[in-house]
């Protein structure tokens, strides 16, 4: 790092402290301040804080080290800009009208106060083991390799880095709360884009232009069956990547994430009517057709350019890892330090921190919002609102002090940190996107029938999970195959995604169908079918031509993006 970088930085430093004072110094004396920014934001801080939040240090490492060591594979998960659309169109019109602030207190409106209760602890359990531990983690390994430092006064770097970002975001959002998320994402989008573009840029023009980068990647077979790292759709056979299990399987984990996921939904609801939430949802999806560009694809760059190396007898551009291979979660840290002067390093190492601490900041926020309301506010429903504010801010802290304490046990999974984050999530994700889904389009679903599906989700998930560690670990010594161990562990994780939300359904309808139907006074404005007519009219007026011409122009990009990597 030159003196310049650290200018560039310092200037960076100085800009977030500004937005964070002045933010601090508006009025945020209740829950709507504090948790939703007052529900004043405009389709611009909406959208852009949408992006920022999704993009962490989970891309920086995890998606460009896919993109290195699988080409094309994670793009499903990446090029879902429709997904946010389905939030805009579909489930904004309802979370408006229900007047919540968090997807926990949607599901008691629809369902009962016990959907409430297990939606908010299986949010806050994930938050924790995926989202806040994950993002640190990965957090650390990115500035230890961009940084070349191992330790500073006998401490590993590692851990100055990690604990150092996570202490610096956790007080901007203790005091700024989601005013200070939304207003720094405004600043850190454009940074975070600016940064990632220059790194795919001067990537490409060290490796010899973007037909260099398809020849050497289309040279290398992934399966058995032909399908090269270039291929998107790869033949059903595959073992990690089948075509049909990712299509189905990304679409499922999508749809938790981006249409119920508090940590994405709580963005959308601090717009402060439905025509600047939806806007704010469309401006997000045309952010999120371009991660594939900016970290996936540099990863595969990476990749050409070690394979490169390697045939004209270098050493590789890649660090090896301690089995020969190489270290394919290296690729975007590597980038920067290898190809990038002076100055423009330093404005990646800024976009950098833009992209961790907004994903680290909508973290704490949403998880602060999750406890005080969803839990704290259910049983003093009295409390004085400038001491929820102060509640949300003690549960930031401890957020921030359990994502910590995980961090050594997610070290021992670094070298398969995307696919463990997509894993665990392959998992939540269906018995909650069953619970969304049928109380939003059917209003036959009954509380207990929503509540069920939820359980259910839960204990297969947690099936699952437990059944991955116990063979994982048995299969050296060779255990028995049965029923449980192939329905559990052999079948394919995106398979079981899919196969999972089905059973959710089927559980949600059956016991519905056994039981009385909810009162129609109860899910009026919830469910299609149910909205009055001034809800309608509301809605109607909150869109034009524009919005529908932009969404066609993402459903287009997204068609077409397809076709070109099929």
């Amino acid at each position: 790092m030159a003196t310049l970088d650290w200018i560039v930085i310092a200037i960076f430093a100085l800009a977030l402290v500004g937005i964070i004072v002045w933010v601090m110094k508006q009025k945020q004396n209740n829950a709507a301040d504090y948790f939703l920014g007052g529900k004043d934001a405009t389709w611009i801080a909406i959208g852009a804080s949408i992006f920022a939040s999704n993009i962490g240090s989970e891309h920086l490492i995890g998606l460009a080290g896919s993109g290195a060591s699988s080409g094309m594979a994670m793009a499903h998960w990446e090029i879902q800009g429709w997904m946010i659309l389905l939030l805009g169109w579909v489930f904004v019109p309802f979370y408006s009208r229900s007047m919540v602030y968090t997807m926990p207190e949607f599901l008691e409106r629809r369902y009962n106060p016990e959907s409430r209760t297990i939606l908010s602890v299986i949010s806050l359990i994930s938050y924790v083991l995926t989202k806040v531990a994950v993002t640190v983690y990965a957090g650390g390994l990115v500035f230890q390799q961009v940084f070349g430092i191992e330790e500073v006064w006998g401490i590993d770097f590692f851990w100055i880095a990690a604990i150092g970002l996570v202490i610096i975001t956790a007080l901007y959002t203790i005091f700024g709360g989601m005013k200070s998320v939304l207003y720094t994402s405004v600043l850190q989008t454009p940074i975070l884009l600016l940064g990632s573009l220059i790194i795919l840029v001067l990537g490409l023009r060290e490796l010899g232009g973007w037909d260099e980068m398809m020849r050497v990647c289309s040279a290398v077979k992934v399966n058995e069956y032909g399908d090269s790292m270039v291929n998107l759709i790869r033949n059903n056979g595959d073992p990690q990547y089948p075509w049909l299990g990712a299509l189905i399987g990304s679409a499922v984990i999508g749809f938790w994430y981006w249409c119920t996921d508090q940590f994405i939904v709580q963005r959308v609801l601090s717009g402060k009517d439905e025509k600047e939430a939806r806007r704010g949802t469309i401006f997000g999806a045309y952010l999120k057709l371009l991660p594939v560009f900016l970290f996936l694809i540099p990863g595969m760059i990476a990749f050409a350019l070690h394979q490169n190396s390697l045939s004209a007898g270098g050493e590789g551009f890649l660090p090896l890892l301690a089995n020969g291979s190489h270290n394919a979660d290296a690729a975007f840290p590597t980038l920067v330090a290898k190809l990038l002067p002076a100055g423009v390093k330093g404005l990646i190492v800024c976009g950098i921190l833009a992209a961790l601490m907004s994903s680290l900041a909508s973290l704490f926020n949403s998880s602060a919002a999750l406890f005080t309301i969803d839990f704290y506010q259910r049983y003093r429903p009295d409390t004085d609102p400038k001491k929820l504010v102060r509640i949300g801010q003690a549960a930031t802290i401890v957020i921030v002090i359990l994502g910590i304490l995980w961090i050594p046990v997610m070290r021992s999974v670094g070298d398969v940190l995307y696919l463990y984050l997509q894993d665990v999530q392959s998992v939540l994700a269906p018995g909650i996107a069953a619970a969304f889904l049928l109380g939003v389009c059917w209003k036959r679903t009954t509380a207990q029938g929503g509540m069920w599906a939820l359980i259910t989700g839960l204990v297969i998930g947690l099936s699952r999970l437990g059944a991955k560690v116990y063979y994982s670990n048995a299969a050296t010594l060779g255990a028995d195959d049965n029923i449980f161990k192939y329905l559990f562990y052999d079948v394919n994780w995106l398979f079981f995604c899919g196969w999972m939300l089905v059973f959710c359904l089927l559980v949600a309808i059956v016991v519905s169908l056994f039981t009385k139907a909810p009162d129609a006074q109860k899910i009026q404005g919830l469910v299609f079918g149910t909205s009055t007519p001034e809800q309608r009219a509301v809605t109607r007026a909150s869109w034009n031509g524009w919005d529908i011409f932009h969404t066609c122009v993402i459903l287009a990009i997204t068609v077409v993006f397809y076709c070109y990597f099929w």
